[in-house]
């Protein structure tokens, strides 16, 4: 059976008025101060969340199978808050700024890519009250001048968070599908989102998916790399 989410809640309008404190030193105006943003941008690093190895471009030498790939950094510091407080306490104004810091860094793609989300679960949309990769990609769509596709369905419903790495690879192989009513060009470039990778189990089987419908071109982005493997 195949669920499509949709989210039905309404934006909170006190998201949007109400004083926001930087994340990291607590200064009040916006989730994210200049100087705070500086430091991101300071300390930014493209890793490859496949070898954890520093790379200087999109592709990792370390791994030739795995897609071009761009990721902010490590889950920590301020990144880690501002993803939390995002996902967790559903504050959108975060979801503004993230998508800012993602699109500033990524490089122009091709007129016929397209920004392709991970499915949420649907209990991780109604909890939260909105689908948080498609929040974000939908921005940096917008912002790099391309479209953005639900080429995802969900099939099932699991969790992965609080899953061991076997448990989430499992879970991930069935928790979604390409929509059947899409077709796969395989001119296109595919450009997958998801927000963190723990062990990289939702996005390989997206990967897997995507070039057994056809597709030839993938690129991998992500607001940051986990700790945990």
């Amino acid at each position: 059976m195949l669920l499509n989410v949709k989210n039905t809640t309404v934006m909170n309008p006190l998201d949007w008025l109400a004083p926001h404190t930087c994340r990291g030193c607590g200064l009040i105006g916006n989730v994210l101060c200049a100087r705070c943003k500086k430091y991101i941008s300071t300390n930014f690093s493209n890793i490859c969340p496949v070898c954890k190895h520093e790379k200087s471009g999109l592709k990792c030498p370390h791994c030739p199978d795995f897609p071009e790939c761009f990721c902010l950094g490590k889950r920590e510091d301020i990144l880690a808050l501002l993803i939390h407080d995002f996902k967790y306490n559903s504050t959108r104004a975060i979801g503004v700024t993230l998508a800012s810091l993602l699109a500033e860094r990524l490089p122009d793609f091709p007129e016929n890519s397209c920004f392709v989300p991970l499915p949420t679960s649907t209990r991780h949309v109604r909890e939260r009250g909105f689908d948080h990769t498609y929040f974000i990609a939908k921005r940096v769509a917008k912002k790099k001048h391309l479209k953005v596709k639900r080429l995802f369905v969900r099939t099932a419903n699991t969790v992965q968070v609080g899953s061991d790495r076997n448990t989430r690879l499992a879970q991930a192989e069935h928790a979604f599908a390409i929509n059947p009513k899409v077709a796969i060009n395989e001119n296109t470039t595919y450009i997958l989102f998801d927000d963190v990778w723990t062990t990289g189990a939702s996005m390989n089987a997206a990967i897997k998916k995507l070039r057994d419908a056809g597709a030839r071109k993938i690129v991998v982005t992500l607001l940051a790399t986990s700790s945990l493997d």
